[in-house]
């Protein structure tokens, strides 16, 4: 076995128990981003070799003095480039910055740095976050992990695929529209949108109305999602909705095996025919469903139509969405020059958010509560909520997004850049944590995953049940 075939925790037992040292590991890893990199285009803004190199040799050292800094001593890392590094580049996909560095770093940067990693640069995302498909004008496209001819998703494109490809061990994300969730099942790996609050997100300069992104982990198993959530997670007084530690999350990675002894699973599919779908997108979920379900004695399935009306929901999470767009790119164009910089869909967003008024916003949370508690009901009666990450498998890299959905009754027209992806926004609205598990793939081997959605600061115990998933859905 190579060193880069260890998973994150076999990775830093190999590394505290001496048995690997940081320079083999680093070695390992850049001769892979070498060999692969090229092709997939996943990590950008590498540091040099010499550099990195000489900061594992400075880890080493720390070892040999009987300093074991934490779980990811030594452990490389490629930060997704919407997190702030300080000292280097964080561009957002975007021309306006591709200069800009910074003077600090993020609060999940530097929870990760002093965690004992070595961040050796950033991955690749769309600009400004914008669109489940990794591109833009300064990096290009990243390529899916299976298929380089087709998209990896996004917005965290760029980490999936460097995970697929073993290109690092452990990796961070974002999530506002399934940028966690879409590359995740997209790339065959594990990502986690936790509960609001659970990673908070410093430094910020709205830190009450943007309720609906937050950091997470990404990972090859559960195991490894687990132990980097504990890394990112934790309260901060800086942000008001931040979590504490208070409910379970410490040692986190040893209650895995501990999920409940009847796991209800309600399959919410196409929303009773809501949702459009490409064809065998929902035959592969549900077929992971049933083996679930049949490896373990201690799964039932059921299929489930929403308490919810989805379009009232679409129409308040556009609002909300809008605003918070809005805001976040209103600064950028103030100089007139930058509108020529960004991306039709950037300003698009931005026009959307004009006129919204307090009134129409209020409405939306109105709408988004009521979604809430209707959220509420559906876990009286069961403990985790599925739907797939995407509605489509994963397209032509060379296309901007899908503007139309092909299903095998007819043919849906995409009225926005971002509908093709609206069955990833209930978990965000009712911010609840999610977590993409692997289902299975295609005829053309294109993976698709699934939305296991949990109950509300239920991160443990979602944790629990991706597990039992991962552990029966391998036993072919």
């Amino acid at each position: 076995m190579q060193i880069i075939d260890l998973s994150a925790t076999e990775l830093s037992f190999a590394i505290h128990q001496k048995r690997l040292s940081c320079s083999e590991v680093m070695q390992a890893y850049l001769d892979q981003i070498d060999k692969v990199n090229p092709t997939y285009n996943a990590i950008i803004s590498l540091l040099e070799r010499e550099t990195l190199m000489a900061s594992a040799k400075e880890k080493d050292q720390q070892l040999s003095k009987g300093e074991h800094i934490g779980w990811m001593h030594g452990m490389p890392i490629a930060i997704k480039d919407l997190a702030l590094t300080a000292g280097l580049v964080t561009t957002m996909g975007s021309r306006i910055l591709k200069d800009f560095v910074p003077s600090t770093d993020g609060l999940m940067v530097e929870r990760i740095k002093k965690a004992g990693a070595i961040v050796i640069g950033k991955t690749n995302t769309p600009e400004f976050g914008l669109g489940s498909h990794t591109f833009n004008d300064l990096f290009g496209v990243t390529a899916n992990a299976f298929d380089a001819s087709k998209s990896a998703g996004g917005s965290s494109g760029g980490a999936a695929v460097a995970l697929a490809l073993k290109m690092l061990p452990i990796a961070d994300g974002s999530d506002f529209m399934g940028s966690l969730r879409n590359p995740a099942g997209w790339n065959n790996i594990f990502g986690m949108r936790p509960s609001i609050g659970r990673v908070p997100m410093y430094p910020s300069t709205e830190v009450y109305l943007s309720t609906l992104s937050t950091e997470g982990p990404m990972a090859r198993n559960v195991t490894d999602l687990a132990a980097l959530l504990e890394v990112q997670s934790g309260p901060d007084p800086r942000t008001p909705y931040a979590l504490s530690d208070s409910d379970g999350l410490l040692n986190l990675s040893s209650t895995l095996q501990d999920h409940p002894p009847l796991i209800r699973v309600g399959w919410l599919a196409d929303l009773n025919g809501y949702l459009p779908f490409e064809g065998g997108v929902l035959e592969v979920c549900e077929k992971a469903l049933k083996l679930f379900a049949r490896q373990s004695q201690t799964v039932r399935v059921e299929s489930i139509n929403p308490r919810f009306d989805p379009r009232r929901v679409w129409h308040a999470w556009c609002t909300w969405r809008s605003t918070l767009m809005g805001a976040r790119l209103g600064p950028y164009l103030i100089r007139p020059e930058h509108k020529a910089l960004m991306k039709p869909e950037a300003l698009w967003e931005y026009d959307q958010a004009q006129g919204i008024e307090a009134k129409t916003l209020t409405q939306a949370s109105v709408e988004r509560t009521s979604f809430y508690q209707a959220m509420l009901e559906h876990f009286n009666h069961h403990d985790v909520l599925v739907l797939p990450t995407a509605q489509v498998w994963p397209f032509d890299k060379n296309w901007h997004w899908p503007k139309e959905i092909i299903t095998p009754t007819g043919t849906v027209t995409m009225d926005t850049y971002h509908r093709w992806m609206e069955v990833v926004i209930y978990a965000t609205f009712a911010g609840l944590p999610c977590i993409s598990v692997p289902a299975g793939f295609n005829q053309q081997g294109l993976p698709m995953g699934l939305q296991l959605i949990g109950k509300p600061r239920g991160d443990k115990e979602l944790l629990q049940i991706a597990h039992a998933f991962e552990k029966y859905s391998a036993s072919k």
